[in-house]
């Protein structure tokens, strides 16, 4: 089939590598015409626009690249955005699928995605899906995946401001934070991100490949769900306070762990090396 993919970024352009070896023609569009030699690079043909594919992938910076979106006809939307649930559409033809899992997980087929929409569109988009994702969660609705994602995301973010607190107080008091690390390893205290992602941290990396500003907008929107919904939110607000505090004082720059950074400048101290108080910008 010919597939369409709107979005040549750091995600579209892997994606676009593996629809293509899967055995796809694919086309692609980006407002970045520079981004032009990457698509190309991948496989895809450069159009300036996507219409007449069989099936359009978006795959877009945020909520306010969505909302002006309009797709031409396709059999089939799929919109790969970690986008807010009000940003939802609705018909048939429809999937929100956002991701998880990152350029590594993309180039290897190993994305997780986390879908609303129809159980006939997703059995009709599965065969498609499997080129790159090898977990596909089918949540609910229209506007489901986008919310089950921004959770998740909600949770990554909740953790990692947690576990820096942590270990800051324990490095205050002499305890070494790797040593700490492998005491949570397993505890009560144990997730996710203290499994995978603290050691990056330990190391001085702040992960940058992912914009804070994004990780904001995703923080912002899920207290803008919580509030539509009347359910209470003190803790995702602290989370989302202390990120849009981090955004001021680094600016709009890459990094997801940049609130943890914000952190360390607080205490005066780093969780890595010798424990020097500067991070770089």
């Amino acid at each position: 089939m010919t597939v369409g993919v709107v979005g040549v970024g750091r995600m579209g352009t892997p994606l676009i590598g593996r629809l293509v070896a899967a055995g796809h023609d694919v086309m692609a569009t980006d407002i970045v015409a520079a981004r032009r030699s990457a698509a190309e690079a991948a496989g895809a043909r450069w159009a300036s626009s996507v219409a007449g594919c069989d099936v359009v992938f978006t795959v877009l910076p945020g909520n306010a690249e969505l909302a002006a979106y309009s797709p031409m006809d396709c059999r089939l939307w799929i919109d790969l955005t970690s986008g807010s649930p009000e940003t939802a559409r609705r018909g048939a033809n429809y999937l929100d699928a956002p991701m998880g899992g990152g350029v590594p997980a993309m180039e290897s087929g190993e994305i997780t995605l986390y879908v609303g929409g129809s159980a006939e569109a997703l059995a009709d988009a599965t065969p498609l899906l499997r080129s790159f994702a090898s977990t596909i969660h089918h949540v609910g609705d229209h506007g489901a995946g986008y919310l089950a994602k921004l959770l998740i995301n909600l949770q990554w973010f909740g953790h990692a401001v947690l576990a820096t607190e942590a270990l800051l107080l324990a490095k205050r008091h002499g305890l070494a934070p790797d040593r700490m690390r492998d005491v949570l390893l397993g505890s009560a205290g144990d997730s996710a991100f203290v499994e995978r992602h603290l050691p990056a941290l330990l190391a001085g990396d702040y992960l940058r490949d992912f914009g804070l500003d994004r990780c904001v907008e995703e923080l912002e929107s899920v207290v803008r769900s919580a509030d539509l919904a009347g359910t209470p939110q003190p803790l995702t607000s602290a989370v989302a306070s202390l990120h849009r505090a981090a955004l001021e004082r680094f600016g709009p720059v890459d990094g997801e762990l940049l609130a943890p950074a914000l952190l360390e400048e607080l205490a005066g101290f780093r969780l890595s090396g010798d424990g020097q108080a500067a991070v770089d910008r």
